[in-house]
């Protein structure tokens, strides 16, 4: 809703006030005001401006020498090439020194060697919107549709001086579609009083009654139909600060009559139309529903098929309007109309909601049918708008009106407790307090022992419980003078649990590391399914699904993380390294007749360069030992290096030398490792690493208790040893036979060199390892060291038939 901040102050006294104050005032008592649109876009120095007389260019075809009057002693001259420029036309003048919109300053100048003291404007050139302005002028200069004083300040006339409240309403404050709900709003927040406008108008002696018939079919579907007629109207354009008013609410002027009735909309927030009298084929109104297959040709030259879902208003026989949303191209108001019939009435909102959907077409209109309008204003409505084209369009408007009535207007009676208020609001408000604000609201009410009886309003169908006029106290004392008081009773604190804790943990971990965490779909294709699914179990289908794509509950991550990474490096970021945190579905069932088992795991995917120094041209790819040190990472920072071992493994999709199995205290918990080049080419995938865990068993893992060290205050001896191996004999194998022969003298061991080719047998590799020896209690000997070393070396050869390379 688009309200003119000029126009507002003719309801509610706002001198001194800013239309800013207004928005933060309106914004903090609940409407939100998103923008104030200031209107004047850096226009400066302009005038209106009489053509006195208006000469073709001697020496150019398309351009004009018009002599204007602009409210000085002297005419000036102006070169304007505009189609439509006239002699007698009372326009916008841009004088020397003006500005117009994007600093465009007017200046003296010669065209085509003819002096040129301004220019003759557009209203485009001024900054308003061409989807605003009327069709006539919407190419060449704006000329005033009545005369104006020469030298006026145009800026006024054109009510460029206005700013626009742009009002963000939620759908319960439909009361504010509206000039007046907002009026009542702003008075209200301000302890003001709305003045109303007119709508007294004088009546001809005909009788109207004896032009129409008006007949609803169903009362349920309009409850309330009037019929006004006017004759002797002259159709022309509507007075300026009327065409300003509606510009300013995101409306373009088309016609005075037409014109009058969106006036009114925004006004009252009542949709009226207004009908061609003489172009109805007879002069019965009747409004029913439409036949199935029945044709309308809409003000918007659209053929709409009707349904029998929809409201028409009729001539008695053919659609002459869609009820609440269009009237017909056949009864249009046009400069030939002289009788006009206007329609008032209240339509039901289901109905107009379901027609404005089923054509796409949203009106003005429809949007306050939809929301729901106030039933009790609608003849005001109507005796306003009868006022208005009395005014200016000259209309007599005949005795009387034809209408059928079948309204509610019984307001709805709220008991109000106020210390069950105060509670709620945690206020120690008084009575007398309460009700200065009802009284503000513009709520009739009585007080009762409890507290209050209020009548909400009928133009605020938003108030149907005591709780809404909690609200309304509250908004109009102010949230921001409410007092800060403290919650009563017992509060816990809250926290996280441990596995939270773990699982956060975690994330940071990878995001530290510079991964991205992504979030994927649940339902997955039965091949994605199938190809990760153990071999027991069986795939969760749903029954009705949205797409064979989105047919089963996943029983991996992964294959979604390949179409995060395809999609990534198809739009050339060829570095992706991601993770994800979600349930897999798994079940032994089927069919399936019990919930299936959920779990959560973990899923990493790796592609592309994981560093690069570009200085020293120096890239390091993704490779297993980056997936593999990731994984290292990730079980010391849970504590748990001590019970997790990796070994190798070889799954169907995974590469078949670079995968490792995953084990917790001897219990398979995930994998990871290269994809298999086969199932890269199918994901249209280079070289890619993975990993998946089931995340559960790892965080409800109890850790090893950590144990703290004192720093050794002895020396170090350090042993390197060079074995020679089967190729098949792992490095970990090794480490372990190692680790436990040397103790408790052996502290560290690590492996530093692999190396398999010339100079050694056939199936055999070396394996290199530094081991350190200490012992916290005192200096090591080489006697001490050497007869542990040699334990080491004797199991070595015992268990894995390994030898020293000479």
């Amino acid at each position: 809703m688009l309200v003119s901040y000029n126009w507002l102050k003719e309801y509610v006294e706002l001198d001194g006030i800013k239309a800013t104050d207004v928005a933060e005032k309106m914004t903090r008592g609940g409407v939100e005001i998103d923008l104030v649109h200031v209107l004047n876009k850096g226009v400066s120095n302009i005038v209106t401006g009489y053509i006195h007389t208006c000469e073709p260019h001697p020496d150019a075809d398309k351009l004009k020498v018009c002599q204007v009057d602009v409210g000085e002693e002297e005419r000036v001259q102006i070169v304007c090439g505009a189609a439509n420029v006239a002699a007698g036309q009372t326009v916008v003048v841009a004088k020397v020194g003006a500005r117009l919109p994007g600093d465009i300053k007017i200046k003296k100048a010669k065209l085509r060697g003819q002096l040129s003291q301004g220019m003759i404007c557009s209203l485009q050139e001024l900054g308003l919107d061409s989807a605003l302005i009327q069709k006539e002028y919407a190419e060449g200069i704006f000329a005033f549709p009545e005369q104006i004083e020469p030298g006026k300040d145009a800026l006024d006339v054109l009510n460029l001086t206005d700013e626009v409240l742009e009002l963000d309403l939620t759908p319960n404050r439909s009361d504010c579609l509206n000039m007046l709900g907002t009026a009542y709003e702003v008075a209200a927040l301000y302890g003001k009083e709305v003045q109303l406008p007119q709508e007294s108008y004088q009546e001809a002696d005909e009788q109207a009654e004896q032009k129409v018939t008006v007949e609803l079919e169903s009362s349920e579907e309009a409850s309330y139909y009037e019929a006004m007629v006017i004759k002797n109207v002259k159709v022309g354009p509507s007075p300026q600060w009327l065409q300003n008013r509606l510009m300013a609410s995101g409306i373009r002027p088309i016609n005075n009559v037409v014109d009058i009735t969106n006036y009114v909309l925004i006004e009252y927030g009542q949709p009226l139309h207004a009908f061609d009298y003489d172009k109805l084929e007879s002069k019965s109104i009747l409004v029913r529903r439409a036949k199935d297959d029945e044709e309308l040709i809409t003000l918007d030259g659209q053929t709409r098929k009707l349904s029998s879902e929809q409201l028409v208003i009729t001539d008695g026989q053919k659609p002459i309007a869609l009820a609440g949303v269009m009237g017909g191209q056949d009864t249009e108001v046009d400069q030939n109309t002289s009788t006009v019939l206007l329609e008032a009435a209240v339509f039901n909102s289901s109905l107009i909601r379901q027609s404005s959907r089923a054509h796409a077409l949203r009106s003005d209109s429809s949007t306050r049918f939809e929301k729901g309008i106030n039933a009790e204003r609608t003849p005001h409505a109507a005796r306003r708008a009868a006022k208005l084209i009395q005014e200016f369009a000259s209309g007599e408007v005949l005795q009387g009106t034809v209408c059928v009535d079948a309204r509610e207007l019984t307001p709805i009676r709220i008991e109000l407790s106020l210390s069950k208020m105060n509670e709620r609001l945690g206020m120690e408000l008084l009575a007398s307090e309460t009700a200065e604000m009802f009284s503000r609201l513009g709520f009739s009410y009585s007080q009762s022992e409890e507290g209050f009886v209020v009548e909400a309003p009928l133009r605020r169908p938003d108030l149907m419980i005591q709780e809404d006029l909690y609200e309304e106290v509250a908004r109009i004392y102010g949230y921001d003078n409410i007092p800060a008081t403290l919650p009563i009773g017992t509060t816990t604190q809250g926290s996280l649990s441990t596995y939270q804790e773990k699982r956060r943990r975690l994330a940071r971990y990878l995001e530290a590391a510079g991964l991205h965490q992504v979030i994927t779909y649940s339902l997955t294709s039965p091949e994605k399914a199938n190809a990760y699914k153990q071999d027991e179990q069986s795939l969760i289908t749903l029954s009705m699904p949205m797409s064979e794509e989105r047919s089963t509950m996943r029983t991996s991550l992964l294959p979604h993380l390949y179409d995060v990474l395809a999609y990534n490096v198809n739009r050339k970021n060829h570095n992706v390294f991601i993770y994800e945190m979600g349930s897999i579905f798994h079940s032994n069932e089927s069919p399936l007749t019990s919930q299936p088992e959920e779990k959560e795991y973990l899923s990493v995917a790796l592609t592309g360069v994981w560093h690069e120094s570009k200085w020293q041209t120096e890239k390091k790819q993704v490779d297993f030992f980056v997936i593999k040190g990731l994984v290292e990472g990730l079980v010391q920072e849970l504590g748990l290096s001590d019970v997790v071992e990796f070994n190798q493994s070889a799954r169907p999709h995974m590469h078949p030398g670079r995968t490792a199995e995953w084990t917790l205290n001897g219990q398979s918990v995930g994998y990871f490792g290269q994809l298999h080049p086969t199932t890269q080419r199918n994901q249209d995938l280079r070289e890619t690493y993975v990993l998946e865990v089931d995340l559960g068993a790892l965080l409800t893992y109890a850790p090893v208790m950590v144990q703290y060290q004192a720093l050794p205050r002895f020396p170090s001896i350090v042993r390197d040893i060079a074995l020679v191996v089967d190729k098949d004999q792992t490095a970990g194998e090794l480490e372990q036979i190692i680790t436990s022969s040397g103790a408790p003298l052996l502290v560290k061991v690590e492996l530093f060199d692999h190396y398999e080719g010339e100079h050694l047998e056939e199936g055999k590799k070396s394996l290199a390892f530094s081991l350190t020896y200490l012992d916290p209690e005192k200096t090591l000997r080489d006697t001490d060291v050497e007869e542990v070393h040699q334990q080491v070396l004797d199991a070595l050869k015992s268990k894995a038939n390994a030898t020293l390379r000479q």
